[in-house]
């Protein structure tokens, strides 16, 4: 008995420990932003994982004004359902995490026997020692999970910031596409009516009226196209931003942003990669957790369980009159007969391997998608510039000098306008092109930062001049 008052002292210290163990006030929300910090996670926003009128009310001042970029992020932030499912998932990891640091509570048992005239009453008190003594382990294993926990909401984060990124990019170019296709119909039916009146008057063939007709219904098809377009990529950007109702209102600017006046040069980009991106922190954190967490297979491998307990009897002789009183310990410990855990500590050495395994790929496909996403910017950047430097200058001289050819009767009105059209395809391939820069640059970010963007897409080969367009009258 003397042997079991500093068993339940310890118990006692590790409850009263445990008892400073508590839930996180915000629910990770400000140690996310910390691990999502950058400029594709828009980590200066601050997480709410609810509904409440503060989150309505900054949504609304949001969306009250056109919609940038790193405006969109926010509102997505702030209002995405699949985020706050996400920080409701860390909220039950947190919790584990309490409850894991706490000491197994201790069994009461009673009991009441009757033998003719005896009564044996039966107070038993017994605790899980093994778990008692297996408890830092857990607590530090549950703190560890609950520390993956965390780089994987961070990683959602970083992921729906740089979908509602490249989202909001695609709706922009759609719209700016949309409208400069809606000049190129116009064009078209411009050009068609004159067909009409000079084939009317004997001047135009009906195979050179054809040829216009057909470039307005084609110049008709391509703007439903880019509008439809238009609608799929804003739809795409309001369900990332969790709108709805008259949120769907929302304004979008009328064009791109210009392109930054230099590339980010990055010699170091792999190293950037490995030191900044979550998963392979999560990757390098899961393999720490499953070495730690074998040393309490190597303890609890012979012994699934350990049980000490103290039991009181007292027994009643109603005809006698007397009492009985018996006092003592027991302990209840599993005979490891047909189980001595081998199995067990050899799944935990295959687990391990299996996560040292994976940390080197993380490592392997973190530094190639760090160059091959430095490259797309690069390369990106390149052909956005070289259109708007070389190919959009060309197209405006040529423009400006068939319209003063065009004054001087040298050259006929349809030239005229097959040269605004070949203008306005021009500017399309230009668009494309900044569109792809800014894509580009929204996966190096999350290359860097972040975690895998699931395969960077190829450069959209952006057509070349749609000059020979303008021939065949």
């Amino acid at each position: 008995m003397t042997r079991l008052i500093p068993t339940l002292l310890t118990t006692a210290s590790l409850a009263l420990l445990a008892g400073c163990a508590s839930l996180s006030p915000d629910g990770n929300s400000a140690e996310i932003a910390i691990l999502s910090a950058g400029p594709t996670a828009g980590a200066r926003v601050q997480l709410s994982r609810d509904d409440d009128e503060a989150t309505r009310t900054a949504v609304q001042a949001l969306l009250a004004k056109p919609l940038d970029a790193d405006a969109a992020v926010r509102v997505a932030l702030l209002n995405n359902p699949g985020l706050h499912a996400s920080l409701a998932a860390l909220g039950i990891s947190d919790a584990e995490r309490v409850e894991a640091g706490r000491p197994p509570n201790p069994h009461l048992a009673l009991g009441r026997m009757v033998e003719g005239g005896k009564v044996e009453i039966e107070r038993g008190l017994s605790f899980d020692v093994l778990g008692i003594f297996t408890l830092p382990w857990r607590a530090r294993a549950a703190d560890r999970q609950h520390e993956l926990a965390k780089l994987e909401a961070a990683q959602d984060v970083v992921r729906l910031a740089a979908s509602t990124r490249k989202a909001w990019v695609e709706a922009v170019a759609a719209q700016q596409t949309a409208a400069y296709m809606a000049d190129a119909k116009e064009a078209a039916e411009a050009s068609g009516e004159l067909a009409r009146r000079m084939a009317r008057v004997g001047n135009w063939s009906r195979l050179q009226q054809a040829r216009e007709q057909l470039f307005l219904a084609d110049a008709t098809a391509q703007l439903a196209r880019a509008q439809q377009s238009a609608v799929r990529s804003r739809e795409k950007l309001t369900r990332l931003m969790g709108l709805w109702g008259t949120q769907v209102q929302y304004r979008l600017p009328a064009r791109l942003p210009d392109l930054p006046a230099a590339p980010a040069d990055l010699p170091d980009v792999e190293a950037r990669a490995l030191r900044g991106r979550l998963d392979v922190r999560a990757a390098v954190a899961s393999t720490r957790n499953l070495a730690d967490s074998m040393g309490l297979q190597q303890v609890s491998g012979y012994l699934d369980g350990l049980t000490l307990g103290y039991v009181r009897n007292t027994t009643f002789d109603n005809a006698a009159g007397t009492k009985e009183i018996k006092r003592g310990w027991e302990v209840e410990i599993p005979l490891p007969l047909f189980d001595w855990g081998g199995a067990r500590h050899a799944r935990a050495q295959a687990v391990y391997m299996q996560s040292a395994a994976r940390v080197r790929e993380v490592a392997v496909n973190a530094r190639s998608e760090a160059r091959e996403a430095y490259h797309a910017a690069r390369t990106a950047w390149d052909i956005a510039r070289h259109a708007r430097d070389e190919l959009v200058p060309l197209r405006k001289f040529i423009s400006e000098e068939t319209l003063l050819r065009y004054n001087g009767m040298l050259l006929g009105v349809f030239d005229l306008l097959a040269d605004t059209r070949a203008q306005i395809l021009t500017v399309n391939s230009a668009i494309e092109a900044q569109r792809d820069y800014w894509l580009a640059d929204t996966d190096l970010q999350m290359v860097l930062s972040g975690t895998s963007p699931g395969g960077i897409a190829a450069l959209t080969s952006s057509p070349g001049l749609p000059g020979g367009q303008a021939k065949g009258h």
